[in-house]
């Protein structure tokens, strides 16, 4: 079955490489380090016994980054190789490790590439994270001969029952992992049933919840709120095409009853920068970007955060949050960055990458859902009109980012027993 798989990975070779120059045209970066998704110009024992680290992108990136850093301190004699798969993952991974990890992306699902990968970087411990699941890379990591974790496991039930029409395909890429670190126990089970070994598969929780707030991120939130000033302010984060225009709606509404109030708006992704910031002179509301580093005026009403690696920055300068990929069949985005300021988390119905962590938030009062513009316009009146209710909220989501860590230490000492 993985035979079948792989040649059809050959096959789609050429649309993979369409599908980075066209993505090019707006975010030039993926037309630019292409050979390394071939694992092409590496010179074999470029590391010797390194431990991999491959997240995705941005967020997976974050979500490492107190693993990363633990990794560092606990083994400082051992390369640390760290992959992502998007310009956006790299930029993160560069800009807060720097030169003390080696990164480049990870290659395609072709097995000549991994093996050409595997050489040069030669990994002891492979982890990879949350859902990065690729039978090709499983079997070239085994093959190697090196420890194969994942960390910080989730999986939906729409993927799980995804992955259920391929069992042979999965089932042995299931069995190669040396130990699981998964974030619920239904998801322990999802994964036993797909065919990891039950004794290896551990249920600990997310590591997101061990997120940290340091002095320079907090510091960084006080200056720019202090350059707001007194109005309130709310972000939508993390928005995705089809979001922005009902979180515009809602902001309009909203300025009707509370004319002072500014939304910070935050693209998921940077090509989308510009495109959003013409949105939003079309809907007549004054407008700032951060990255132009425009002054927030009295007469500004939409402040568009369109840098990459302040978010959470950001979350601390608002008043309130909603979370998005959530108002559309995406599956929702980290709820835990802004719960972990203590601010009062709105969100959308599509969350089925984040179910356990939005019914932990749910149950403690800490989460409102929405659905459209007008009940995230109401919600946003309620919040604004109540402060203690925003503040109950706010009280409510840190206790529960509180009550959850651990899974960090968890997670580590499986590394360390492999």
């Amino acid at each position: 079955m993985r035979t079948f798989y792989s040649v059809i990975w050959y096959l789609l070779l050429p649309f993979l490489f369409l599908r980075l120059w066209l993505r090019g045209r707006q975010a030039p970066a993926y037309r630019q380090r292409w050979k390394e998704r071939m694992a092409w110009g590496y010179r074999p024992g470029t590391l010797k016994n390194s431990l991999w680290v491959h997240a995705v992108s941005v967020g997976e990136t974050l979500a490492a980054v107190p693993m990363i850093e633990r990794l560092l301190a606990d083994y400082p004699d051992t390369p640390l190789l760290v992959t992502t798969t998007t310009p956006t993952g790299s930029e993160r991974v560069k800009a807060l490790f720097g030169d003390r990890v080696t990164h480049v992306y990870c290659p395609w699902e072709l097995p000549t590439a991994l093996n050409r990968f595997l050489r040069a970087f030669d990994p002891k411990t492979v982890i990879v994270l949350e859902t990065e699941l690729w039978p090709n890379l499983c079997a070239a990591v085994k093959r190697h001969g090196a420890k194969l974790m994942l960390m910080n496991g989730r999986l939906s039930e729409k993927s799980y029952r995804g992955y259920r029409k391929f069992p042979r395909l999965v089932r042995p890429m299931m069995a190669r992992f040396d130990a699981l670190a998964v974030q619920t126990p239904v998801e322990a089970k999802r994964y036993v049933a797909l065919g990891a070994w039950p004794e290896r598969v551990h249920a600990i929780g997310s590591v997101k919840f061990d997120m940290s707030l340091d002095d320079a991120v907090r510091q960084a939130a006080g200056d720019l709120r202090a350059a707001i000033g007194e109005r309130p302010v709310w972000i939508a984060a993390s928005t995705h095409p089809g979001e922005d225009e009902p979180v515009l709606a809602a902001h309009k509404a909203l300025l009707e009853t509370a004319p002072q109030t500014l939304l910070m708006l935050v693209p998921r992704h940077p090509e989308r920068f510009d495109s959003v910031a013409q949105l939003v002179r079309q809907q007549g509301l004054g407008l700032a970007r951060r990255s132009k580093q425009d002054t927030i005026a009295a007469d500004t009403q939409v402040y568009l955060a369109d840098t990459m690696g302040e978010l959470l920055m950001l979350f601390g300068v608002a008043d309130v949050a909603f979370v998005g990929g959530s108002l559309v069949p995406v599956g929702g985005h980290n709820l835990l960055e802004p719960a972990g300021w203590g601010k009062p988390v709105l969100t959308g119905p599509h969350l089925h990458n984040f179910t356990a962590i939005s019914n932990l938030l749910d149950d403690a009062g800490a989460l409102t859902l929405v659905d459209n513009a007008d009940a995230l316009a109401i919600a946003l009146q309620a919040l604004f009109r109540y402060p203690d209710q925003r503040q109950r909220q706010g009280q409510a989501a840190a206790a529960v980012v509180e009550a959850n860590r651990g899974a960090l230490e968890k997670g580590l000492k499986l590394i360390s027993e492999q």
